[in-house]
């Protein structure tokens, strides 16, 4: 899977996007099928230690999942945010199957009439 990442208000050093690359790798075990991916890391300018901002977006087919969290740390940020991601992905292959199966039946229910 195909991820781009864009630092806002800073550069992100190359630790930090191989681990966002491992965590986005393992989204495949889930759903095979995501065409590609945008993180955005912000730093925001408050005073709470909790000022990192993980936006992750992933291209799917039927649609976009899009997750985003604030922590202290950009690690746990996307950590948070990929899990959040996983719930999404599993929701959306079961909304999938589902129609699937209905159009199966509907089909298979033509199909026995036009005799």
């Amino acid at each position: 899977m195909k991820i781009g990442v864009q630092s806002i208000h800073f550069s992100a050093d190359s630790k930090l996007l191989d681990f966002i690359q491992k965590k986005a790798n393992k989204l495949d075990q889930f759903f095979d099928q995501i065409i590609s991916g945008e993180v955005y890391l912000k730093l925001e300018n408050v005073e709470d230690e909790a000022n990192k901002i993980s936006e992750i977006k992933l291209i799917v087919p039927g649609g976009t999942l899009f997750a985003k969290e604030q922590c202290k740390s950009f690690e746990e940020a996307t950590d948070l945010a990929i899990e959040s991601l996983r719930k999404q992905i599993t929701k959306h292959k079961d909304k999938t199957r589902a129609k699937l199966s209905e159009h199966k039946a509907i089909l298979s229910e033509s199909e026995t009439t036009d005799y």
